[in-house]
C-alpha cells in the first residue's frame, strides 16, 4: 500500500484538477451567455434610440449603455485631460475617494491590458478585461499542470512496473536457491549425526557442535530466502532473545587471539523486550549490523556493544555500536543506498535491505547515529 501511495495521490490530484476544470468551464460558459445577453440588450437599446426623436433619447441611451458595461464587469477608470481620475467602476478593491493612490496604480495596470481610448480635449477611458477573459488566461497553465501530472504518473508507473518485475525475478531466484540448498543441508545434517555416533574425541565433539550450529544458521538463511517476496509473519517476539542468540553465535567465531574482537550484550530492562514483528526478518537485520561491525574491526580488533532497551513511548531500541574507524562524514548519507559499499568485495545490499525491513515492514526506523569513535546504528521498533 505504501508503494502505491504516490500513484494514488497523483490520481486523486489529477481527478481533482479535471473536476475543477469541468466546473470552471461550465462557469465560463455561463458567464459568456450572460455577457451575450447584455450585448444583445445594448444593441437593442441602440436601435431603439435611433428610432426615438425625443431630445433626451440619446442621453438616456448613453446612461443605459454605461450601466450595461458596468454589469459586464469590465473594470473602467475615466480620467480628465490632466490625467486625474474622475470616475471608476468595477475596481478590484473598495475606495472611499476617487483620489485614492491605488486608483492611479491600477490605472497603469489597465493600460498594460488594453490601450486607453482617448477623446481629444475631453476624457480618456482606461479599461481592462472582463472577469471571464481574465479567468481564461489560467486555462493554459492548468492544462500544462494536468499534462505534467499525467506524464509524471505515466513515468512513475513505468518505473514501478520495471522495479516490480526486477523484484519478482530476484524473489523467484532467492526462493529457488533456498529450495536447492535444502538437499545438501539435509545431507550434511545426516553426516553430522553419523560422526557424533562415532565420536569420543573431545575436539571432534566440539567441532561437531560448532558444525551443527553453523548448519542451523545455514538453514535459517535458506529459510529467509524462501520468505523473500512473501508477506511477513507478524507476531509478538522477544527482541532481547534474538540479540543474545546472534551475539552468542558470532562470539564463538570472531578472532580471539590476534586482534581479538569482543561482543558485549546489554539488556536494559528485566524480562522480555517484545514487539510485534517478524522474527526471521528482524534477526536478519541484527545479523547484518553485527556482521558489518565485525568487518569494520577485522585486522585491528575492538569491541562491539549490542544494547536492547525499552522506549518511553513503547517499543524497543536496538543499538549496535563498535569502536572501529566509523563511517566517514562524506559517506554518511550514502550508507543505506542500494549497491553502495566501502568493502572491496561488498554487494552493498545489507544496510539497504535492513532499512527496508525495519521501515517498510515494521514501521520503524533504522538510522546511523552521528558522532565519532566508531559506527553506531539504532533500530527503533514500535510496539
Amino acid at each position: 500500500m505504501r508503494q502505491r501511495a504516490p500513484a494514488i495521490l497523483i490520481a486523486i490530484a489529477v481527478l481533482a484538477l479535471v473536476g475543477w476544470y469541468v466546473a470552471f468551464t461550465k462557469g465560463v460558459v455561463d458567464e459568456l451567455r450572460r455577457e451575450t445577453r447584455i450585448s444583445g440588450q445594448m444593441y437593442a437599446r441602440i436601435y431603439r434610440t435611433l428610432g426615438d426623436t425625443a431630445d433626451a433619447a440619446g442621453t438616456s441611451a448613453l446612461f443605459d449603455l454605461s450601466r450595461h458595461i458596468i454589469e459586464m464587469g469590465v473594470p473602467v477608470i475615466v480620467t480628465d485631460e490632466t490625467g486625474r481620475p474622475t470616475a471608476a467602476a468595477n475596481l478590484p478593491f473598495d475606495v472611499a475617494s476617487i483620489d485614492d493612490p491605488r486608483v492611479r496604480e491600477y490605472l497603469r495596470e489597465l493600460d498594460r491590458a488594453n490601450p486607453p481610448v482617448e477623446e481629444r480635449g475631453s476624457v480618456t477611458v482606461h479599461f481592462g478585461l472582463t472577469p471571464v477573459v481574465d479567468q481564461m488566461r489560467t486555462i493554459p497553465v492548468l492544462q500544462v499542470v494536468v499534462l505534467g501530472l499525467l506524464l509524471g504518473l505515466a513515468f512513475w508507473l513505468l518505473i514501478a512496473r520495471e522495479r516490480a518485475g526486477r523484484e519478482q525475478v530476484w524473489a523467484g531466484m532467492a526462493r529457488e536457491a533456498a529450495h536447492q540448498l535444502g538437499t545438501p543441508l539435509s545431507s550434511l545434517s545426516g553426516w553430522i549425526e553419523v560422526l557424533k555416533d562415532r565420536g569420543g574425541d573431545p575436539v571432534l565433539e566440539q567441532a561437531l557442535d560448532h558444525m551443527a550450529t553453523d548448519l542451523e544458521r545455514l538453514e535459517r538463511v535458506a529459510h529467509r530466502f524462501e520468505r523473500i517476496g512473501r508477506p511477513p509473519r507478524m507476531e509478538v517476539i522477544d527482541v532481547g532473545a534474538i540479540v543474545v542468540r546472534i551475539a552468542e553465535y558470532f562470539r564463538a567465531r570472531v578472532p580471539s587471539l590476534a586482534h581479538p574482537i569482543t561482543l558485549e550484550t546489554e539488556l536494559a530492562a528485566p524480562g522480555p523486550l517484545t514487539v510485534h514483528g517478524d522474527s526471521v526478518l528482524l534477526e536478519w537485520v541484527v545479523e547484518a549490523l553485527a556482521k558489518n561491525a565485525i568487518d569494520a574491526l577485522a585486522g585491528r580488533g575492538g569491541t562491539i556493544h549490542l544494547l536492547v532497551a525499552p522506549l518511553p513511548e513503547g517499543g524497543v531500541k536496538v543499538r549496535v555500536a563498535d569502536n572501529g574507524p566509523g563511517v566517514p562524514r562524506d559517506l554518511r548519507t550514502r550508507v543505506f543506498d542500494p549497491g553502495f559499499s566501502t568493502k572491496q568485495r561488498g554487494w552493498g545490499i545489507g544496510l539497504s535491505l535492513a532499512r527496508r525491513i525495519v521501515e517498510e515492514t515494521h514501521r520503524g526506523k533504522l538510522q546511523l547515529v552521528p558522532g565519532g569513535g566508531g559506527a553506531v546504528f539504532d533500530v527503533i521498533l514500535p510496539a
